[in-house]
């Protein structure tokens, strides 16, 4: 019969049993609560037919609950101790394949490919990510421009992106990442850029061992598709991040100001697009939609 792994004095004697501790600069918290494990498995519509990437998947507790949806699951762990540990609270289950790596040198294009080579047709991202990674891994599968579609040739040229992501993070990042004007950030724009994300749940950091400084949240992303996109060029894409950054670049500052400075324009240009779009010439840059970037981008381009 499998242990169970949202015991806190199971978790020690497991431990204990291969001489091993959680390893703060890996962000090892192992969640101790069954109704968070159970929303994110709701959250992410899970069906037999999909495969589920988990990064980090520590001891395996949302391995498991992962595994009952009868789907494939791919996990990555990085810590070779852990490794060991997951071929024996994992052992029963045949539909789970362990991969040591790090997640951050791996391609996420690579990982779903290797999916759909066996004919899989929904990838899903399910995982209680690190806190110290959680931002970078994001926008690392956000970012790569192969998510949106396989080699040349390959499989058809069937659409390869995970369908959707059901992430526990950090409770504070998770606010910024769905933050909207006029709290806006850099980080909010550029993941609402690729997808449309939404807080399902918070966590306290008592459901956790080690108890974390902060608790937790739940996020589902949902990547952007056809008509929701908001450039299909590779060249428009890159401009509108160089302005959004240029005006993020100092926050408390009026935006006008910030372009100016970053993008070398004169002042007087940026002032007579934001007339023209009806922007305020005092505005910050936590003030604008994405859609009023959009404009904006496209305006500046052509100065």
């Amino acid at each position: 019969m499998p242990i169970e792994l949202t015991i806190k004095r199971v978790i020690k004697e497991l431990l204990e049993k291969y001489n091993a501790k959680p390893k703060k600069y890996l962000g090892q918290h192992f969640i101790l609560s069954k109704n968070a494990l159970s929303k994110m498995v709701a959250a992410a519509e899970i069906k037999k037919t999909d495969t589920i990437l988990e990064i980090g998947p520590g001891l395996g507790t949302l391995t498991r609950e992962l595994a009952k949806t009868g789907a494939k699951i791919i996990v990555v762990e990085k810590d070779s101790l852990m490794v060991r540990i997951l071929s024996e609270t994992l052992f029963d289950l045949k539909n789970v394949k362990v991969v040591r790596a790090d997640a951050r040198h791996l391609s996420p294009d690579l990982w779903i490919y290797e999916t759909y080579k066996s004919g899989d047709k929904s990838v899903k991202i399910v995982a209680n990510l690190p806190y110290n990674i959680a931002t970078f891994l994001i926008r690392q599968w956000l970012e790569s421009e192969n998510l949106s579609a396989l080699p040349t040739g390959q499989a058809g040229g069937r659409q390869v992106r995970p369908k959707m992501m059901v992430l526990m993070i950090q409770k504070e990042v998770a606010r910024r990442i769905c933050a909207a004007p006029p709290r806006a950030n850099l980080l909010a724009m550029s993941v609402q850029f690729y997808a449309e994300p939404k807080i399902i749940g918070y966590v306290p950091k008592e459901m956790f061992w080690p108890k974390p400084k902060v608790g937790a949240a739940i996020i589902k992303i949902v990547p952007r598709k056809g008509k929701m996109a908001f450039f299909k060029r590779s060249r428009e894409k890159q401009q509108f991040f160089k302005i959004m950054k240029a005006g993020f670049s100092q926050p408390r500052k009026q935006l006008a100001g910030n372009l100016t400075k970053k993008l070398n324009v004169p002042k007087e240009n940026i002032l007579k697009v934001f007339r023209n779009l009806d922007i305020s010439e005092k505005i910050r840059a936590e003030n604008l939609s994405l859609r009023d970037w959009q404009k904006l981008s496209e305006k500046l381009s052509t100065l």
